[in-house]
């Protein structure tokens, strides 16, 4: 949930806590359903090799403030390295936008 705007961020959400979890990620799936995200923590950046689908990405810092967003990153492709990022969430392209997420806003995992 974006605590700010008070919108549902994913009702669905899986946690990627242990190495293997993280390091697959949603690599060889066929979709991120809409209302799903995966959570990744620790995580610094991301990497969408071997994905068959954009997603949008929010970069936590460790209270859980967006640092950082990445809109529709597409399939193989590296993305950024934002300052104080210590998790990611993945979600499908077009969160970001339908749910008015911005930097500086708070996450909250329930």
């Amino acid at each position: 949930m974006n605590l700010n705007t008070g919108e549902i961020l994913a009702e669905q959400v899986t946690e990627a806590r242990t190495f293997v979890r993280r390091l697959k990620g949603l690599m060889f799936t066929k979709a991120l359903p809409q209302a799903a995200c995966l959570h990744i923590e620790p995580c610094r950046s991301i990497h969408t090799f071997f994905m068959n689908y954009a997603i949008d990405v929010l970069h936590l810092d460790r209270n859980h403030t967006i640092v950082g967003i990445e809109s529709r990153v597409v399939p193989g492709r590296i993305g950024a390295n934002i300052k104080n990022t210590a998790s990611v969430v993945e979600l499908p392209a077009g969160s970001i936008a339908q749910t008015r997420t911005q930097i500086g806003q708070a996450v909250q995992f329930q």
